[in-house]
């Protein structure tokens, strides 16, 4: 397994504490997982995992600077080697042109490495958080691989 010796944090908006199921739910699980912080709100993005309300205020919940500032802020907080943070819009309301339903940012930090995404992810609200956390898994392999290509 890639989380071997290694202590993972997550910080989770959209997904709602999904990525966290998928990782505890094997056996052993508490040899990796530091912990997670399911911030729905941007108050609790703030109080909770570090994140600035003027970046919130500049770029928005859903956005790739609060998608890392989330995954830095959970790196710190649970002391881990690596982070993984979710903010996105899960729908079915809440989508604008700009970011519509679907938009989902990512952000695996990780040996001093990042990986950001920020796709479209289509279909309803159950199938985008659930695609979410698997888009969030393959991300987290590829930074444990090491590998730089994209999806």
């Amino acid at each position: 397994m890639l989380l071997v010796g290694r202590r993972i944090a997550l910080a989770e908006s959209c997904t709602g504490g999904l990525l966290a199921a998928r990782l505890t739910e094997p056996p052993g699980a508490s040899e990796h997982v530091a912990g997670g912080v399911v911030a729905y709100s941007n108050e609790a993005k703030s109080r909770l995992l570090g994140v600035d309300p003027a970046l919130v205020e500049a770029h928005g919940a859903v956005s790739p600077e609060v998608a890392h500032a989330m995954a830095a802020g959970a790196l710190d907080r649970f002391a881990a080697d690596v982070s993984v943070a979710i903010t996105g819009i899960a729908g079915p309301g809440g989508g604008t042109e700009e970011k519509p339903v679907g938009y989902v940012c990512f952000c695996v930090l990780a040996d001093g490495v990042e990986l950001a995404r920020d796709p479209v992810v289509p279909g309803d609200r159950t199938e985008i958080r659930d695609r979410s956390t698997t888009v969030a898994m393959q991300l987290l392999r590829r930074v444990l691989r090491g590998e730089e290509s994209p999806l």
